[in-house]
């Protein structure tokens, strides 16, 4: 029973909250009282921004947020992830992601605040008041979002669940994913008219339009996750789905996956429309900052600036200040190393000529043989996105404290797991050029955007393509401003005329949903925003969402980097190649290019496979089997639980999907 409490009864975490004197006197907030805690406005901020969920650059070592697409085929990690060896990948024994503290202490702020707020029991301004109400609702969402993403069908509770088993285990019973994700939905709408358009603290805490975007987000997600996974057992009344067909009385697929497509628009618009003639400018500069730390390009400082208030793109980011002993350790690998990451030699090719055609059209300028020249000549013409935010040799890495220039050189291909740049396209997208973030761990304090304006631009893109099968005058001039920031031809026609879907599927699993390549002007919108939110983290739920993996489960896709066998590197580094200590290159008789998951030992099973293989049970995430065996009538048959388990994964703890 203990065990089950813990489940669903978590207690809140501490508050840590500074800068308010008579706070520190109150109760403490591991266990706050309700009648001597929420009384005041301020105890409402203290409580929702100790509990903001949202991803962005942490106190982590490594490039944390700029690496969390590693594995995927835009960036290349270090390791062997177990997502791509079938059957390696387990069931958790214990819950695994399956946890409802922050989801609990939502509810418990619900239930303890709406009561005193309806009353006028708060003190102080009751505006602001209403804003953090609102707040809290965006933090309900977001956690829900993050478990429709991980798992699907999800309990939806509103309420803190009394320490009862048989009502514990009654509201463990999981929703149809698009009943869990229309609830998102009306939490963010309950929250858009609560919420300020600048709130408290500026930019630092949550607006209406960071509800507007994640309403969207939401809604782009779900949408096309019913278009793509139709009729598999991954939605609702699918072949083989796993729920309960009485919870689906009036369910139309068709029907939901129009809702979800229109209202992403609706939000979408709303937000880019104030931002398609407010993008942070891009001067193509060579390098970000001058020795002062300057901003040499608005667009290249947006994603590394210590301070990003003035950014209107920016609609909500993390402030990292050493005075309030809030650091990140971000700059130490970016500046100096390549963190355990790199560009895909895939993603690097899906940026087109400034021209608008792809590399491989005949009148595109590109020269393939480029690639044996090194990565300066192989970016040369290229959008300006993959050469300002790629860190090449001569690049400044960072200005010594004596105002010189550190540069960088071809040596990066080398290096430890976790400082190798391991494709040698090395990613420069969030690098700042202090010294001392540079030289000293847990220094940085350059800032994390949480949410940026460029991404609705790009959902109403994609949702409205989606939707009506046509670009839209409002598609157009959005993309036609993001391809004029990035210095492309804004003819996107001519592009989309150019594109020859077979070349674009050797480097690109966007190219494909359902195991078919996709249409030149869907995948050109796919490929929009592939290449404007690189390294920030949205890959992996694209790909999923997409259905964009069936196409691996049985033909392997290998990872390569840039050419090195072959290219001018292979002669200016042959003595480096020597030391087996620093060497960390791929064999040539692997590849000529740099196949980062298969090192010259081939003792891995990447390796033996050849390249990435997909299990389709990996589209969601395994339920951990404590939660069955929490939830089972019998205990001794899982299968009595009022949970199931997610489409081809077992009732086993540290099993594999089939």
């Amino acid at each position: 029973m203990k065990k089950y409490i813990k489940l669903f009864i978590l207690v809140c975490a501490a508050v840590i909250f500074t800068g308010c004197n008579d706070f520190l006197d109150r109760e403490p907030l591991d266990k706050p009282t309700p009648q001597l805690f929420f009384r005041t406005v301020d105890d409402l901020s203290a409580y929702t921004i100790k509990d903001y969920p949202f991803t962005t650059v942490t106190d982590s070592y490594g490039i944390n947020l700029f690496g969390l697409d590693n594995h995927t085929d835009n960036q290349a990690g270090t390791g062997y992830p177990d997502f791509w060896q079938p059957g390696q990948k387990k069931v958790p024994s214990g819950t695994g992601d399956w946890s409802w503290d922050k989801i609990r202490a939502a509810n418990y702020f619900f239930e303890n605040v709406l009561p005193k707020y309806e009353k006028g029991e708060i003190a102080g301004n009751q505006g602001l008041a209403k804003h953090y109400i609102g707040e809290m609702y965006v933090i309900r969402a977001y956690n829900y979002y993050k478990k429709l993403v991980a798992f699907g069908d999800f309990p939806i509770v509103t309420t803190v669940l009394e320490d009862e088993e048989g009502k514990l285990i009654e509201a463990s019973k999981r929703s149809p994913r698009n009943k869990v994700a229309r609830f998102i939905m009306e939490d963010l709408d309950k929250a858009i008219p609560l919420l300020m358009s600048t709130p408290p603290n500026g930019k630092n805490r949550i607006s209406k339009n960071v509800a507007h975007l994640l309403r969207a987000r939401v809604a782009l997600f779900e949408g096309t996750w019913l278009k793509h996974h139709k009729g598999t057992a991954f939605v609702p009344g699918g072949a083989g789905w796993p729920g309960n067909s009485a919870d689906l009385s009036g369910f139309n697929i068709d029907t939901e996956i129009d809702f979800f497509l229109t209202e992403a628009m609706n939000s979408a618009k709303t937000v880019g429309d104030q931002m398609v003639d407010n993008l942070a400018q891009n001067t193509d500069a060579k390098e970000g900052m001058d020795v002062s730390y300057n901003s040499l390009n608005p667009y290249y400082t947006m994603f590394c600036d210590e301070n990003m208030e003035g950014y209107k793109e920016i609609l909500m980011w993390k402030d990292f200040s050493k005075q309030a002993g809030v650091v990140n350790n971000l700059q130490m690998e970016l500046e100096r190393n390549g963190g355990g990451s790199g560009w895909t030699r895939g993603m690097v090719n899906s940026f087109l000529m400034r021209n608008g055609l792809p590399i491989y059209a005949a009148s595109s300028g590109y020269n393939a043989a480029w690639e044996k020249e090194g990565v300066n000549k192989t970016l040369e013409g290229r959008d300006s996105r993959i050469q300002i935010f790629t860190k090449k040799p001569g690049d400044i890495n960072y200005y010594k404290a004596d105002g010189t220039p550190d540069l960088s050189t071809i040596r990066f291909i080398f290096g430890d797991a976790g400082s190798q740049a391991t494709t040698g396209y090395i990613i420069k997208k969030g690098k700042h050029y202090s010294p001392t973030m540079a030289q000293d761990h847990h220094s940085g304090t350059s800032g994390g955007i949480v949410f940026r304006g460029a991404e609705a631009m790009l959902i109403y893109m994609e949702a409205s393509y989606e939707k009506n099968g046509s670009v839209d005058v409002t598609a157009g001039n959005y993309w036609k401003a993001l391809r004029r920031r990035a210095k492309v031809n804004e003819d996107f026609n001519k592009t989309i005329a150019a594109t020859n879907m077979a070349q674009e599927a050797k480097g690109d699993f966007g190219a494909y949903s359902q195991g078919k390549l996709i249409d030149a002007t869907l995948y050109n919108i796919r490929r929009e925003r592939r290449n404007e939110l690189a390294a920030e983290a949205f890959r992996w739920e694209d790909l999923k969402r997409w259905r964009a993996l069936d196409q691996l489960k049985d033909t392997p896709y290998r990872v390569e980097g840039m050419l090195f066998w072959g290219s001018v590197y292979e002669n200016e580094l042959k003595e480096l190649l020597l030391d087996t200590e620093k060497n960390k290159m791929s064999s040539k008789e692997l590849s000529n290019y740099i196949v980062p998951y298969e090192k010259i030992t081939q003792n891995n099973n990447i390796a033996a496979q050849k390249g990435f293989l997909f299990t389709p049970a990996h589209y969601l995430e395994p339920i951990g089997m404590d939660v069955f065996r929490l939830t089972a009538s019998d205990k001794t048959k899982f299968e009595t639980s009022v949970v199931y388990q997610n489409p081809g994964w077992p009732l086993v703890a540290g099993q594999g999907a089939k």
